[in-house]
C-alpha cells in the first residue's frame, strides 16, 4: 500500500492536472451536445460509449465526426 501511496507523490501533479481538466471538460461539453442534438452520424448510443470509454479522443472524435450539421 505505501508503494501506491508513494507512487501517486512522484507524479508531476502541476503537469498533469491540467490534462485532466481539459479531458474531463471536453468530454461534459460532448456529451451534453450529443444528448441535446437528436442527429448524429450513427446510433446516439453509440456515441456516448464513444465519448465516455474512448477517454481523451472520443469527445474530438465525436466533434470531427459524430455531430450532423444540416
Amino acid at each position: 500500500m505505501n508503494e501506491i501511496i508513494e507512487s501517486f507523490q512522484e507524479v508531476n501533479w502541476p503537469l498533469i492536472a491540467p490534462i485532466l481538466i481539459l479531458s474531463l471538460v471536453l468530454m461534459i461539453v460532448a456529451l451534453i451536445d450529443c444528448i441535446k442534438h437528436d442527429k448524429t452520424n450513427g446510433p446516439q448510443w453509440i456515441w456516448i460509449l464513444v465519448i465516455v470509454f474512448v477517454n481523451f479522443f472520443g469527445p474530438i472524435l465525436y466533434f470531427l465526426f459524430g455531430r450532423r450539421n444540416d
